[in-house]
């Protein structure tokens, strides 16, 4: 896949910010298979050929979309991590939990993309640009076990790598849940005021700190 051509990079930063809320637009609305670099050159006033010169291809520019828009996701996180680097892992998680829904409130069209591309459509690089965020995603976690452990927060005998699946899966089913309304599934998270989000993010760690069996069941368990 072509990189980005020095004839985007030369633009000044106005344009460029220009060119890809256009991209971001047309790939929230429409998906991959059917974006239109046509409806996107009419939406900026500028010739087809201008975006293949920056771009190479409609691929190439759903790439620069998708780099961009990880980008967003790691600053965001990373603000997170420097934030509560003094709290402990569950606290931790709670403001990941949150920052996730703030990065939506930001940038819906960015999610919306997300969705398409875990939901809705094959294109040829789909599990690619899957793959990397799923990986993306660990990267971040592990570092938060990682940390919780060494700190006698978390078991030291848990698994690494089941942990991080298991977060992941959470996190995402999260986020879903407040963007997508048959995702909610009664849960109370679709387009919830903030104090609702904050009550229901709380109620979710305070699972994950505690467990869901019983004293006695647990004590029992035979797994």
């Amino acid at each position: 896949m072509e990189p980005v051509r020095d004839t985007f990079k030369n633009l000044d930063s106005g344009k460029q910010d220009k060119v890809i809320d256009a991209a971001v637009e047309e790939f929230a609305q429409y998906g991959f298979n059917s974006a239109s670099m046509n409806r996107i050159v009419q939406r900026l006033g500028i010739a087809k050929g201008s975006l293949f010169q920056y771009f190479g291809s409609k691929e190439g520019l759903f790439r620069f979309v998708f780099d961009h828009a990880v980008d967003m996701v790691r600053q965001s996180l990373r603000s997170v991590k420097q934030q509560d680097a003094d709290g402990d892992f569950f606290d931790r998680i709670y403001r990941s939990l949150l920052a996730g829904i703030e990065f939506i409130d930001r940038h819906p069209r960015v999610y919306q993309i997300y969705l398409k591309m875990l939901f809705q459509e094959n294109f040829p690089v789909r599990a690619q640009f899957l793959q990397q965020v799923r990986l993306f995603s660990a990267e971040y976690l592990i570092s938060l076990v990682q940390a919780g452990i060494a700190k006698g927060e978390l078991r030291p005998e848990l698994d690494v790598t089941l942990t991080v699946f298991y977060l992941d899966a959470l996190m995402d089913r999260f986020l879903q849940a407040y963007f997508v309304s048959f995702l909610d599934a009664g849960s109370g998270f679709y387009q919830a005021s903030q104090d609702q989000l904050m009550h229901r993010a709380r109620e979710l760690v305070r699972m994950l700190r505690f467990g869901l069996a019983s004293p006695n069941l647990s004590d029992r368990c035979s797994l």
